[in-house]
């Protein structure tokens, strides 16, 4: 199997507060990153797929559907955004293990029936924090 990876940019707001935790558990937990005001990170957003290669065309699946489907996907729903407000985000503290997470989940739905499959999602937040996510069992 081949694996291609395709790199991303986007701007986006979060709050790391939980519903079921008191004010003093969210500081205890989240630190500064649980205040009620927000705060951005430029995220870089990498996604690895997987998948034999097409002997008409050499290629797992095009580079252009790829960014397609993450522009559609995810850019267009997250750029720019408070994270707190997307539903991706209704039940779960929109942290980076969180946002992979959801990503992995749309992305492998959109690449389903094309042979592909989404294999890693790397989420980096700041220059030392960076999270990944592989294929769900």
């Amino acid at each position: 199997m081949i694996e291609l990876t395709r790199r991303y940019r986007f701007p986006a707001a979060h709050v790391l507060r939980s519903r079921e935790l008191s004010d003093e558990e969210n500081r205890r937990v989240y630190g500064k990153c649980a205040n009620p005001a927000g705060h951005g990170h430029d995220y870089g957003l990498e996604v690895t797929v997987s998948g034999p290669v097409d002997p008409r065309t050499g290629s797992i699946l095009p580079h252009e559907r790829l960014d397609a489907l993450v522009r559609e996907r995810v850019l267009e729903r997250l750029d720019h955004r408070l994270l707190n407000e997307d539903p991706w985000f209704e039940a779960a503290v929109p942290t980076a293990e969180n946002i992979a997470l959801a990503v992995r989940r749309e992305l492998q739905a959109a690449v389903e029936g094309s042979g592909a499959r989404v294999v890693r999602v790397r989420l980096v937040e700041t220059r030392r924090n960076a999270f990944e996510c592989g294929e769900v069992q």
